[in-house]
């Protein structure tokens, strides 16, 4: 199949190389790259947007047309602020579907650390959307080293991709204070809650978070410094600047805007989100990482469930 990638990142480069291995005619495009975009996006199978969040909305009004049999993909995880204060956030697959209503969109997500999949490692993740598209994408990635699942949840399966950002930040503070094993495995077992009760919220089914895009994505992103979100909140806990940090990250911290976006539409409706909050608040420094955890330990006793 004919394959047009969106972004020549270490995500994007990962991803087209992975397509590359099975057999595909595989075109890259960045905004450095002399291809012309609408020109490999019309001839297109797939459509694969691996894109950071700023830029996808942008990027879905430069292409004037696809085929209507083309599939979208979406590899990107982040959320763009609603236009209006009664609405929700959007995420990048509902971004493509509002641009391309007649193309079925698809999205990727799960435990991919794109220099692990580089250094040919084994990995596994998860393509949400409706059949068939999903199954022909499916197909498109599957190998002995990237095993692939399908899901109908494309939303949860977005969400769960996108959510996990947030808390990786706060774990990564944890890690940064040295609070040791029992507060980290607290910390992000009540993140997957957290990530769940929004979830049900905007219509997502619980179950897919705890599937490779909801605690899988979790796991590896809040256990591995390889992780840009959780460097950004390991950071911040040893005394550095968010500008700091920032400055110092190989590529984009998705979690750093999406929880901004969040917070502000689950202030609005009324959602509880204490992690999520705090993370908000030690980005905006209002408070230090050890003032957050204080606030997070004093929170009023309750069920688990």
């Amino acid at each position: 199949m004919k394959v047009v990638v969106l972004g020549a990142g270490a995500w994007g480069s990962t991803l087209a190389d992975l397509l590359v291995e099975n057999g595909h005619d595989v075109q890259v495009w960045s905004r450095r790259s002399n291809l012309d975009l609408s020109t490999i996006a019309g001839s297109a199978d797939v459509l694969l947007s691996a894109v950071s969040m700023k830029g996808v909305r942008a990027l879905s009004e430069q292409i004037p047309m696809l085929k209507p049999t083309c599939i979208i993909l979406s590899a990107t995880k982040g959320l763009d602020a609603p236009d209006s204060p009664t609405a929700l956030p959007c995420l990048p697959s509902q971004i493509w579907q509002a641009a391309f209503p007649q193309n079925p969109v698809t999205v990727l997500s799960g435990p991919n650390l794109s220099q692990e999949i580089a250094d040919r490692q084994p990995a596994a993740s998860v393509i949400g959307g409706a059949d068939p598209a999903v199954d022909i994408v499916q197909q498109l990635f599957a190998s002995r080293r990237f095993r692939v699942y399908t899901n109908g949840d494309r939303l949860g399966v977005e969400l769960g991709g996108t959510l996990k950002n947030v808390m990786a930040i706060a774990v990564g503070a944890c890690d940064g204070l040295n609070l040791g094993t029992n507060a980290k495995s607290a910390l992000v077992t009540r993140g997957l809650a957290e990530m769940i009760r929004l979830g049900i919220h905007w219509g997502a089914k619980p179950e897919t978070f705890y599937g490779l895009s909801g605690l899988g994505d979790l796991m590896a992103t809040c256990s591995s410094a390889l992780s840009r979100n959780y460097q950004v909140g390991y950071g911040l806990a040893q005394g550095r600047t968010l500008a700091e940090v920032m400055a110092a990250l190989k590529g984009t911290a998705e979690g750093v805007n999406t929880t901004e976006v969040l917070l502000t539409v689950a202030d609005r409706q009324g959602i509880e989100l204490p992690i999520a909050t705090q993370v908000s608040r030690l980005l905006r420094g209002q408070v230090t990482p050890q003032m957050a955890l204080e606030e997070l330990m004093r929170r009023d006793s309750k069920a688990e469930i």
